[in-house]
Order: structure tokens, then C-alpha cells, then sequence
């Protein structure tokens, strides 16, 4: 292999790592999408061709591999504390008066950041090279969640310093901001899974995934705030540490504040309290600290918490208003959602008539009545929800629907689960939001046909299911309310190019309940046909890996039913693509298979060995548990050998590996 070749593959990956950077972190691009995906299917095109060029900081490792089956646990190398809190002007002073108390005589500087209402990571960098991530846990030994975190663009996987330091434990907060977080709420619902009630559940939600590739989608987003163990590297103050992350390529969060004396810092408190909604994420407050690192040191830690630092928390912003009356909304599932209508009010600058009630255990839970003055907020900052009952008025408690509100059709609560649900399927609401998410983006992706076309399409009796879309013809568009003759043959035509979708693609947009478009890719690429899909039995779906049983019985049940089977019958007379596009993996020794590699290889890379038992059809795994099928285990074998061991699980060494799968036709 020529020098240059290696020399052109670096070079591409700093200008990836430079424009990821300008991007994430600093939220300015210097190139366009478009640009940015041509240089990265250069670098991949060239370490498709060479494998052994692949490294595990490259840029094109961020995809995210195979699910996990579980999560080891790990040990901080140093604790991760929690902060005390404080909520008042004074409680600010007194943790000033402590803090002087200890440190007589000394000027104290205070460092202040945003308190964001995310998830705490540890990140640790060894010769400049993320090596793990793990989740607080208990502050001494987290979960290592570093296949979920290698998947979020703003996290560097390799330090910018020239030489790096040698060690560099860094802490910092994984969360959401908001338009990544109303899309994830949207895909679960489309899936049929309730919505995150705030930004920091699904983000915790997000981290706890086991497949990673479900995580690369979600958009997390990272800003340092610390270090842990260090090695060849220091630093005096907190306000310095943040900008030194910075220049090693770590995002860090802008929004910082350097004040003189504690009198300043409570006077930031006023200014951040009226700032608090101009941020595209969710903070509840401001994190105080003194500056010096060696005032920190010294002035040391309780049992729970550093005595340097306190998180000022801001009230939280809740208005008083009128329930009017409470509607119930039907959602594609059936799923019948509570929503008060609410007397306008203000709050957190917008104008609020409308909150989610979520359920009717919840109005039980909380005694909500029509009539009532209540509390409301915004959940995340986003959706607006009822706290508590201010001032009883009403009289009557809201008792749950024996009956749908669309269709007058029969209802029944979830087994086990707290959501009512129409049962008639032919329910007019239910298929209008069943309609609508078959066509949107992330399923059949009919560009026009949107809310307002499908209301009329369904209330005019012209669309009674997701099939009859194919029967619309440009006249029967046209008639209805602004629809030209223009628009109608453009929305013509995209149902007619919707018809070559893939297979995973029409699979997500029948609404499955529990199936989202992973899923739909994944029963896609195993099934290969909707005709094969729709034969499996329960036992056949949760044989397919990364397919649980409540996801099996759901598409188990969902085409058992003659409805299902009569719209899918309809889809094919229509002429919609009925089987995957996708080129499939040919059968091999591994067929089925899973197999974990532990240890360095003579003959492989960790990439070209994954690579060797995905051909031999296997799957590559990176933790040992007892659906593991091998160990590979090659020299300086880590706890995954001692786990094979524990579990009785069968262990190969490189030679055997090679010998047991040539013999049987593995090359």
C-alpha cells in the first residue's frame, strides 16, 4: 500500500473531523450537506477497499455497530459527585459564608455555567482516543454505554492536542435539545410507545438503548464541564479547564460566566432567570463554582457532594387556569388521550389553551374536574401539562370512555397498562391518523398528502383504509377544497412514485403498533417478502435478532387479522413493492450465530474480523452473555474471557476459529 494512500485517508478524516466539529459544536458550517456527505463516502469508498486502514477513531466508525446484549458495569476512576442545591438568594450567600469560613483570608472567584437537564457521562481519553463512556451510576461505577455515545456527533473521537495527554477523564452532560426531542417523541408515538414526559428521560431513555444504530438517529448532543483522572495535562481554574476542553476539540458550553464575588452571582441569577428561554435545551438552573481548583481540592467533599460547588436551581414558571372542558383525542393505535381545554393563559412566553392529561389514571391520580382552577407547566419546556389542582370548582370526577368519542365503537383499557383504546378498527379518527402516518416522511413519504387532504378524503367516504390511496385519481382530488387540477396530479404522482418504496418502508407505515422504522428494517432484511412476514408464527418472529416477544406478538396478532390481510391484498392489486430492495446476506457456517472477540488478533483488525464472521453469517457482538454462541479470544484476553468462562460459554482460539470454519466451508 503506497504512503500516500495512508497520507490521503488522514488528511480526509481531519477535514471530516474539522467540518463535524464547525458543525455540532459550534453550530457553524462552513459546507453544505451535501458536501460533507460526498467527503464521507470518499473515506468510506477507500476503507471499504483497504480494511486495514480502518482505525477506531475514523470518522465513518460513528454509525454505530451491532446491539448489545447487555451493559458491563464499570468503575470511575475517580467519584462522580453529586451537587447540593440551593434555591434563594440566601441559601446562595450562606454557601458563600462556608466557603470563606474555610478559606479565610483567600479571594474566592466563582465560575458560573448553565445547569442543563440532561444525563452525566464520564469520558475517558487515552493518547487523545476515546476509549469508554459510562453513565454516573452510582457515582463510583456506572454502565458503559460507549457504543451509544462513539454515536453522537458532538463528542469527539479523538482529541485535537498534538501530543494528547496521555490520560483525560472527562465529565460533561448528554441531553436533547428541543426539536430533536419533539421528533423522538413523534417516531414513538408513530411507533405506538408513549411519549418521553422531558428532554432528560429520553435522554436517559436514549443512553440505555441496545442497539446502537437506534441511537445515531435520536441527535443527542454533548457539552464538557470537568475532569476526573488526568495524566499529562493540568489546570488551575475551572473558567481556564472549560476553555483548554474547548481547544481539544470537546464542545463546551458558551453560555459561562467568571464573577468576582457572590453578589455577582446572584445578580446572573436574575439575568439567566430572564434569559432561561432563549436556549434551544432544557436548563433549570445555574451550576456555582469556585474557580481555584486547588480551593477546591482543599476545601474538599461531605460524603455526597464537593463543598466548591452548589446548583442554583430557578423556580419553576407555573400559571393558574380554568379546565373549560377535557377532550379525548384518537390516535392511529386507537389509543384514546385525554387533553384539557383550558381558559388562555401565559406562560413561558407563549399563549397556553390547550395541556396533555396524558391518561385517565393520571386524571384519577390528580382528581382533575371541568370547572377546576389548575396549575399548569410546560414539561421540557415544551408540552404543556397540568401540575395539580389550584381551586376546586368543579363538581363531577371525569370518568374514562365506555365508549369511542369518533366512532361510538367498543373500548378497552391495556392489560397491565394505564391506555384506553378503540377496538373498531374502521374507526374514522384512527384512520385518518393511520393514513396520515403512512404517508409521512420516516413510512411511505407521499409528498401533499397531509392533514387537511386527508380529512376530506376520508369524511367524503373516497379513502376508508391506507389502500384505497392507490384507487385516488386526479378528478377525485381536484373537486375537493383548494385542490387545483395542478395540485392533484402532483399529489397523484408521488403516490404513484411511493409505490417502489422499499420493503421495511411499507412495513413501518401500516402502524404496527411497537414497530417504528428500525424495526421495519430489521423484519425487512430478515423476511425478505410481505408474503414471508405474514406467515410467521410468534415463534419464527422472536427468532429474528434485536425482535422481543411483546414486539412479536404484536405483528403476530396485527396479521392474523382479516382487516390486515384484506388492506394487504388490496396494496399488491395496487401494484405497491411487496419485497426488500436491499441485497441480502447469503446463508454461511455462522448462520444465526453470535460470537464475541476478546484480545488482539495476529491476523485481524477488530474491524476485518467483524467483518469475516458477518460474511460467515454471524453476528459480532461486544459483551458475553449466555445467548453468546463463541468467544474468540486472542492474546491479552480482557473480563469477557472470564465471563465466557463463567457461563460455560465455548471459547476458540484465532487458529481454531480458522480451522473449525474452513473445515466447514467458511474459507
Amino acid at each position: 500500500m503506497s504512503k500516500n494512500l495512508k497520507e490521503k485517508v488522514e488528511r480526509l478524516r481531519e477535514i471530516i473531523r474539522y467540518h463535524e466539529h464547525k458543525y455540532y459544536v459550534e453550530n457553524a458550517p462552513e459546507i453544505t450537506d451535501h458536501e460533507f456527505d460526498e467527503l464521507m463516502r470518499e473515506l468510506e469508498a477507500i476503507e471499504r477497499a483497504h480494511p486495514e486502514l480502518i482505525t477506531p477513531d475514523s470518522p465513518t466508525q460513528r454509525v454505530g455497530g451491532e446491539p448489545l446484549e447487555e451493559f458491563r458495569t464499570v468503575s470511575h476512576r475517580t467519584p462522580m459527585m453529586s451537587i447540593t442545591n440551593a434555591y434563594s438568594a440566601s441559601e446562595l450567600r450562606e454557601f458563600d459564608a462556608r466557603v470563606r469560613r474555610l478559606l479565610p483570608g483567600e479571594t474566592v472567584n466563582y465560575t458560573v455555567e448553565p445547569k442543563i437537564d440532561g444525563v452525566a457521562i464520564s469520558l475517558t481519553y487515552e493518547e487523545g482516543i476515546l476509549t469508554l463512556a459510562a453513565t454516573r451510576g452510582n457515582g463510583l461505577q456506572g454502565d458503559d454505554v460507549t457504543a451509544n455515545v462513539r454515536t453522537i456527533r458532538s463528542v469527539p473521537l479523538r482529541l485535537t492536542a498534538n501530543p494528547p495527554p496521555a490520560l483525560l477523564e472527562v465529565r460533561g452532560e448528554v441531553f436533547f435539545n428541543f426539536d430533536a426531542f419533539r421528533r423522538c417523541n413523534e417516531e414513538r408515538e408513530a411507533a405506538g410507545e408513549p411519549r418521553f414526559a422531558n428532554p432528560r428521560n429520553a435522554a436517559a431513555g436514549s443512553l440505555k438503548l441496545l442497539d446502537p444504530k437506534l441511537v445515531a438517529k435520536r441527535d443527542l448532543r454533548f457539552y464538557a464541564y470537568a475532569v476526573g483522572a488526568t495524566e499529562g495535562i493540568e489546570f488551575d481554574s475551572q473558567f481556564e479547564l472549560l476553555r483548554r476542553l474547548g481547544e481539544l476539540g470537546l464542545p463546551v458550553n458558551p453560555h459561562r460566566r467568571l464573577c468576582k464575588s457572590i453578589d455577582e452571582v446572584i445578580a446572573l441569577t436574575d439575568e439567566w432567570d430572564k434569559l432561561r428561554h432563549t436556549l434551544d435545551y432544557q436548563w433549570d438552573g445555574m451550576v456555582v463554582k469556585v474557580d481555584s481548583l486547588d480551593q477546591q481540592r482543599r476545601l474538599g467533599a461531605t460524603s455526597k457532594a464537593p463543598r466548591g460547588m452548589v446548583a442554583y436551581k430557578f423556580a419553576p414558571e407555573e400559571a393558574i387556569t380554568k379546565v373549560l372542558r377535557v377532550d379525548v383525542q384518537v390516535g392511529k393505535t386507537g389509543v384514546l388521550t385525554p387533553v384539557a381545554r383550558l381558559q388562555p393563559v401565559e406562560l413561558a412566553g407563549t399563549t397556553v389553551q390547550n395541556a396533555t392529561l396524558h391518561n385517565f389514571d393520571e386524571i384519577a391520580r390528580k382528581d382533575i374536574r371541568v370547572g377546576d382552577e389548575v396549575v399548569i407547566e410546560k414539561a421540557g419546556e415544551i408540552i404543556p401539562q397540568v401540575v395539580r389542582v389550584a381551586r376546586r370548582h368543579g363538581k363531577k370526577p371525569i370518568e374514562p370512555p365506555t365508549a369511542c368519542p369518533a366512532c361510538g365503537g367498543p373500548v378497552e383499557k391495556d392489560p397491565g397498562g394505564v391506555y384506553i383504546r378503540c377496538l373498531y378498527p374502521l374507526c374514522p379518527a384512527q384512520v385518518k391518523q393511520r393514513i396520515l402516518y403512512f404517508a409521512s416522511r420516516n413510512a411511505m413519504d407521499i409528498e401533499g398528502l397531509g392533514p387537511a387532504l386527508i380529512e376530506q378524503l376520508v369524511d367524503r367516504g373516497l379513502v376508508k383504509d391506507v389502500a384505497d390511496i392507490y384507487l385516488l385519481k386526479a378528478e377525485d382530488l381536484a373537486q375537493l377544497e383548494r385542490m387545483g387540477k395542478k395540485s392533484a396530479e402532483n399529489v397523484i404522482r408521488a403516490i404513484e412514485e411511493s409505490k417502489r418504496r422499499d420493503l421495511s418502508r411499507l412495513i413501518t407505515a401500516l402502524g404496527i403498533r411497537h414497530v417504528g422504522a428500525h424495526t421495519g428494517e430489521i423484519l425487512a432484511a430478515h423476511f425478505g417478502s410481505m408474503d414471508r412476514l405474514a406467515k410467521a408464527d410468534l415463534d419464527e418472529l422472536m427468532a429474528v435478532e434485536g425482535i422481543g416477544e411483546i414486539t412479536a406478538r404484536s405483528v403476530a396478532d396485527f396479521f392474523a387479522r382479516e382487516e390486515t390481510q384484506r388492506v394487504i391484498r388490496k396494496l399488491r392489486e395496487a401494484g405497491v413493492n411487496m419485497r426488500s430492495l436491499q441485497p441480502r446476506v447469503a446463508a454461511g457456517p455462522l448462520q444465526g450465530k453470535t460470537v464475541v472477540v476478546t484480545g488482539t488478533l495476529r491476523n485481524y483488525t477488530r474491524q476485518q474480523i467483524e467483518e469475516k464472521i458477518k460474511s460467515l453469517g454471524g453476528r459480532a457482538a461486544s459483551s458475553v452473555s449466555r445467548k453468546t454462541d463463541f468467544v474468540l479470544a486472542g492474546e491479552s484476553p480482557g473480563s469477557k474471557l472470564d465471563r465466557a468462562r463463567e457461563l460455560g460459554v465455548r471459547i476458540l482460539t484465532e487458529d481454531e476459529f480458522e480451522r473449525l470454519f474452513s473445515a466447514t466451508g467458511g474459507g
